[in-house]
């Protein structure tokens, strides 16, 4: 069973408001062992509206639109359903008396407007919505030779749309056999080489076909493998991704860092809290995302003792004492300044006025009782991930260091 969701409106668009509607759908039908195939957006324009539909009821055995039920001229779901189906609209009584009743308890006079929002496809359900003016729509749409397709137009209000999913659309999909199986995702996170070289890496993971599906993608520097398996319990789609999980963490070992929403500072924090050890910061270029990262990741946790954010080499020169300013000296005045275990230092930006023709290396540097390790990465990335790729690296230096 596959199922397209589709978002309406003009505003949606042209981008002036967020589709949160269509990422929470898309959750809750995987959530039921329904794979979504296709997300769709369309404009307040009825023809448009109709060919969006049509498409959709050819290759989705289920729909969900979110959006256009209201009573204004420029509310077209209801007329451009009846149109894509070839149904007339037909007033639904009982929708109506529900409509009439709200505004009675909201003591407001009902503008007559609103009776368009009681018009249904001919063979149409109700979808209730005890707290809006937009009652939804259920609609079954036969599909020859084959089975039939399942329509649900749904208000574009996040808070009535999510409680007549829960009210009344889920058990009408269970009753049409969803949810015997379930679908699962998980998200397994690396850093420390580009999304090409790591996937070479891999034994033929990421290809078309194969169970669990592996997806790829990289953000802001780090690579993200995407599992999704299915199964008639959560606990059987888990389990069958396992073995893809122990593959990729075999293949690429310390490369992956974290699960799921883990970012770099968690893994460095999680390290500091299991050797009962600290950690302090020095920036300069980074612009204390050092500092803030891993401050959001330990909270009051003392294994982070916190961090120096400079600006300048007089400044450096001022705080740590450090003259001339290297990476390697201002990472050990910080671990001695801070009294901490690791002493973690992010260097200064290349200049980049005039652009050199080769790329600059940014240097940062770890100390440690035992030691100072230098590292460089080639200053080159487009300019506005430059500063959360130094400071990655950085952090990285620190969990390998641990690990080793």
């Amino acid at each position: 069973m596959h199922a397209e969701v589709i978002s309406i409106g003009d505003e949606i668009i042209s981008g002036q408001i967020l589709d949160t509607n269509c990422q929470w759908l898309a959750q809750r039908l995987e959530e039921m062992g329904i794979r979504v195939l296709y997300h769709s957006g369309v404009g307040d324009e009825l023809e448009a509206m109709v060919g969006v539909f049509r498409l959709a009821i050819d290759r989705a055995d289920v729909i969900v639109t979110t959006g256009g039920l209201g009573p204004t001229a420029d509310d077209l779901t209801r007329q451009a359903l009846a149109q894509a189906t070839g149904r007339k609209l037909v007033l639904d009584a009982g929708a109506l008396e529900q409509i009439r009743a709200l505004f009675a308890r909201r003591k407001r006079e009902m503008p007559q407007r609103n009776e368009s929002q009681a018009l249904f496809p001919e063979g149409s359900r109700v979808v209730p919505n005890p707290n809006g003016t937009a009652p939804g729509i259920d609609l079954e749409i036969p599909r020859p030779g084959r089975a039939s397709c399942r329509f649900f137009a749904l208000p574009g209000v996040p808070a009535e749309m999510k409680e007549m999913w829960l009210g009344t659309v889920v058990h009408e999909l269970r009753k049409a056999g969803a949810g015997r199986q379930v679908i699962r995702h998980r998200r397994i996170k690396c850093f420390g080489v580009g999304e090409s070289q790591m996937e070479a890496m891999l034994p033929d993971l990421v290809r078309r076909g194969r169970e669990p599906r592996v997806g790829i993608n990289a953000s802001q520097a780090t690579i993200i493998f995407r599992i999704t398996a299915s199964g008639p319990t959560e606990e059987a789609a888990l389990a069958a991704m396992e073995p893809t999980v122990e593959t990729i963490r075999k293949c690429l070992g310390n490369l992956v860092f974290g699960e799921e929403d883990d970012e770099l500072q968690d893994a460095v924090v999680r390290l500091l809290r299991q050797r009962k050890q600290t950690l302090a910061t020095v920036e300069w270029g980074t612009a204390g995302l050092l500092a803030d990262w891993l401050g959001a990741a330990a909270g009051n946790d003392p294994c982070y003792r916190g961090g120096l954010v400079l600006g300048d080499e007089a400044t450096v020169q001022k705080v740590l004492g450090v003259s001339p300013p290297d990476v390697s000296t201002m990472a050990e005045a910080c671990r001695k300044r801070f009294g901490a275990d690791y002493g973690l230092c992010a260097g200064p930006f290349p200049a980049l006025d005039p652009p050199p023709a080769e790329p600059k290396p940014f240097h940062y540097a770890l100390a440690s009782p035992s030691g100072v390790a230098v590292q460089a990465v080639p200053f080159a990335a487009h300019p506005a991930l430059l500063k959360v790729l130094c400071a990655k690296h950085v952090l990285n230096l620190a969990r390998l260091a641990m690990l080793s």
